[in-house]
């Protein structure tokens, strides 16, 4: 199954769906009652600087079924680009608006934690009445991602019969593990949340709501753990440097083109060339959003070829957030199956494209 429907742009290198609260929950819903898996990941800053140094922790968001903006400077960003990202989807706020969901409810097992912390979260859900009651927990301790993915560690996860699978390992340990253990779950959420573990056992408290809706929650998490300070030091500066480096030249080009790029985009072609050993997306003139259906069907098309795919782009001027992020579903369902996909063509306004989202990657 593909996900080539999902509305989906690029933000710094990574997709991230356009969805809010409800749409967020409507697809977790669909993972329990109807069978289609979702592996939940919600990025933050540190998440795009992490992605930029580590291939493997970029392609583990890249192969995430929903990936939901938890960070404010992810919405700034889309709001900023005309992105219709309108809100954040913070894990904590998620995990908690489905224990309102009372004719749905979910069962958990938390994964991770600092010693007794599992514990105590599930002894506190449980002892409430709300949609979420937890069936199970596991706290690894500080192994490395290999000795955490035992069979028995995988088997007892499995046995336990959850809906959710929550994750809580650390950012990059955590998606480490899951993307190594995915084919062996059988719970029909899998998502790294990071601190809910220590929210729901009352270890941390969570932000005041007016702190987190104007975007100050991370000094709020600095006073409860000050140790995260430096993080949270370097995520401001590289934020600046990502406005001003990519994101600020990218608007600004934007309002000076604006005009002519519409003009343009009645022109625009997207083909798709089957006939060599490799299959070949041709992009001619400007691609803006809304994605049209006939280009999501075009992509679905190479990623059914068992071909490694072209993206030719020598005639292409400009491409949208929205096409962009599509073509990172591609890829992701060729690396599903050993398949490459590389970007040829480019002239200096196409690298430069590139530069300004975070996917010189894909050229290097």
């Amino acid at each position: 199954m593909d996900d080539f429907d999902r509305e989906v742009y690029c933000i710094g290198g990574l997709p991230f769906d356009a969805v809010d609260m409800s749409k967020t929950m409507s697809r977790l819903r669909d993972a329990k009652f109807k069978k289609i898996p979702c592996f939940l990941t919600t990025p933050n800053l540190n998440f795009l600087i992490l992605s930029i140094s580590d291939s493997d922790f970029r392609n583990s968001v890249i192969h995430s079924d929903i990936v939901i903006a938890d960070g404010a400077p992810i919405v700034w960003i889309a709001k900023l680009l005309g992105i219709p990202i309108k809100e954040r989807v913070a894990g904590s706020t998620l995990f908690g608006a489905l224990g309102q969901e009372w004719r749905r409810k979910l069962t958990v097992y938390f994964f991770g934690g600092p010693d007794g912390v599992a514990a105590e979260a599930s002894k506190r859900i449980n002892e409430k009445s709300t949609g979420l009651s937890c069936v199970g927990y596991h706290t690894p301790g500080y192994g490395s991602v290999d000795e955490m993915s035992e069979s028995k560690v995988i088997e007892n996860i499995n046995s336990s019969g959850a809906d959710f699978l929550v994750v809580a390992l650390g950012a990059k340990k955590a998606q480490a593990w899951i993307v190594k253990n995915l084919h062996r779950i059988q719970l029909p959420i899998v998502g790294n949340l990071g601190a809910v573990i220590n929210f729901e056992a009352k270890r941390l408290k969570r932000a005041p709501v007016r702190l987190q809706k104007i975007g100050l929650e991370w000094a709020w998490r600095i006073k409860e753990e000050p140790h995260l300070w430096r993080r949270y030091w370097n995520d401001g500066w590289f934020f600046l440097r990502l406005l001003v480096t990519k994101i600020f030249p990218h608007v600004f080009w934007l309002k000076l083109n604006q005009p002519r790029l519409e003009q343009l985009s009645h022109k625009s072609t997207v083909i798709l060339n089957e006939e060599e050993d490799y299959s070949r997306i041709i992009v001619s003139g400007v691609v803006l959003d809304p994605v049209t259906p006939d280009i999501r069907l075009l992509m679905r098309r190479a990623s059914l070829q068992n071909k490694n795919v072209q993206v030719d782009l020598a005639k292409a001027e400009y491409l949208s957030s929205g096409i962009l992020g599509l073509l990172l579903l591609l890829k992701k369902q060729l690396d599903k199956h050993g398949l490459q996909m590389k970007v040829v063509g480019l002239g200096a306004n196409m690298r430069k494209l590139l530069d300004w989202n975070g996917l010189t990657y894909l050229i290097e």
